[in-house]
């Protein structure tokens, strides 16, 4: 079971904060979890066409697409951070 949190303007693209989902088969890596969402989810689609960019963290720690994801992972989506 991966342990999806969806922050900020992203949270309020997709309307929801956090969901669980179960590892599907093949999955192993970030850019197979989002092509997956992709495909399973249109609100998901549509979030991420939308959005410039999108971060991803794995257990806290971002990461890039080559990223491994594992049974049990708290995955993050957000938008980049800007500061002053």
């Amino acid at each position: 079971m991966l342990h999806i949190h969806y922050f900020a303007a992203v949270r309020e693209a997709l309307g929801r904060e956090v969901e669980q989902v179960e590892l599907p088969r093949g999955v192993t890596t970030v850019a197979d979890l989002i092509r997956h969402l992709r495909g399973a989810d249109s609100a998901f689609e549509r979030m991420i066409a939308s959005q410039e960019q999108v971060l991803v963290a794995v257990n806290q720690a971002v990461t890039g697409g080559d990223g491994p994801i594992r049974d049990g992972d708290e995955i993050a989506f957000f938008p980049p951070m800007s500061g002053g």
